[in-house]
């Protein structure tokens, strides 16, 4: 099978749709299939044989995504040359614009992937007048697709109440080979001067679809009411890092900023637990790659991260934008160590069960079936 991917953002972009893309590539090379990605230019990177690099500029509103500048014939002239058997349009911008166009244009099986909700994404930014608008583009976008990816059962569930059809799960996993828990814990936590009783982490772009308000409540919250016993480890970077360090202070906080794989393994492995107030996820690639290393999460009761986190057991499901909710949570595993090590275990237990090849392995079945449907069985009529 060859597939032609279109998307806005792509490695080494640090976010959850741009790592998924590379691991589903992987995935493609591995098994005998071919590939070529279109992705904006990033970091100097040039084009190769696999994935072509397009002239952009940050979008204002989501960095990590890009605004490109395609040139329409040239993606022509590489796509006739690749011959793909689907197109697969991973984010609605430009680059997102040209896979639809072209895959129209050149009648080629077309779908897409559905990896943020950027409707959520509007409160934060104060622009929900944008909202109907916003809707009657991402259904304009999606209508010519055979099939929509979505990564949760909240996702396929939000969609559908907008009119959205041709829904199918294409959820994400964890390599646990990797994301494990950490046997040196001591080294790790002088390696960073933790001394502290408990430790903390969040995980995520430091910006307002992350609930940073509802986030620095329960910092405060904690450091008032556990002191030097708890440090908090803020993993990630983003719009909002300077006005969050200056509106918590660094006592008994570190901030890492971005981590390479390695050391966020090994800051997931030292945490007592992981908090994550976001509810604005289609999935939560962080909460399971928590979990996968034996840490539990206190996450918001929404979005993906809802079918993730299953309450007291691997971890504990909040009321979005309540603080109190959240800090109860970390009040009762502190005080439950037998607890809190048994939702270690089943955190861990879940994310073995979340294999990427069985992922990959169902989702090239669907787009199988879609560029060589089956044809339909017919009866015949009793005499």
């Amino acid at each position: 099978m060859r597939v032609a991917i279109f998307t806005d953002t792509y490695i080494p972009q640090v976010n959850g749709v741009a790592k998924t893309l590379k691991r589903f590539t992987n995935y493609l090379k591995d098994h005998g299939h071919s590939y070529h990605v279109f992705a904006p230019k990033d970091f100097g990177l040039s084009s190769t044989e696999d994935v072509s690099r397009l002239k952009s500029v940050p979008f204002k509103i989501y960095p990590e995504c890009k605004i490109s500048f395609p040139n329409l014939s040239k993606m022509k002239k590489t796509l006739k040359e690749f011959n793909p058997d689907i197109i697969h349009i991973a984010t609605p911008f430009t680059i997102g614009l040209s896979g639809l166009h072209i895959a129209k244009k050149m009648k080629i099986p077309l779908v897409a992937s559905y990896h943020t909700n950027f409707d959520h994404y509007l409160q934060y930014y104060n622009l929900t007048f944008l909202e109907n608008i916003l809707w009657k583009y991402l259904d304009w976008f999606h209508k010519p697709t055979q099939k929509i990816f979505v990564p949760s059962k909240d996702t396929l569930n939000h969609l559908a109440t907008k009119g959205f059809n041709k829904l199918s799960i294409w959820t994400h996993g964890v390599d646990c080979s990797i994301f494990r828990p950490a046997l040196n814990q001591n080294e790790i936590k002088q390696k960073y001067t933790i001394n502290s009783k408990y430790t903390i982490c969040f995980v995520g772009r430091i910006a307002p679809e992350k609930d940073l308000e509802t986030l620095t409540k329960i910092i405060s919250y904690t450091k008032q009411r556990f002191g030097k016993n708890l440090t908090w480890v803020i993993v990630g970077d983003g719009p909002k890092k300077e006005d969050m360090i200056k509106n918590t202070g660094t006592d008994h906080i570190i901030y890492t900023g971005y981590l390479q794989k390695k050391e966020l393994v090994e800051i997931y492995g030292i945490c007592d637990l992981m908090v994550f107030p976001s509810d604005t996820e289609t999935f939560g690639n962080v909460v399971l790659e928590a979990m996968a290393c034996g840490t539990p999460v206190i996450g918001a009761n929404a979005g993906g991260v809802k079918n993730i986190i299953r309450n007291y057991s691997t971890g504990i499901l909040c009321e979005p934008q309540n603080t109190s909710s959240f800090c109860q949570a970390i009040e009762d595993c502190f005080h439950g160590s037998e607890m809190l090590k048994h939702m270690s275990k089943k955190a861990r237990d879940y994310a073995l069960t979340q294999d990427w090849n069985s992922i990959f392995n169902q989702l090239v079945l669907e787009l199988e079936r879609i560029i060589a449907p089956q044809p339909p069985i017919l009866f015949s009529k009793k005499a």
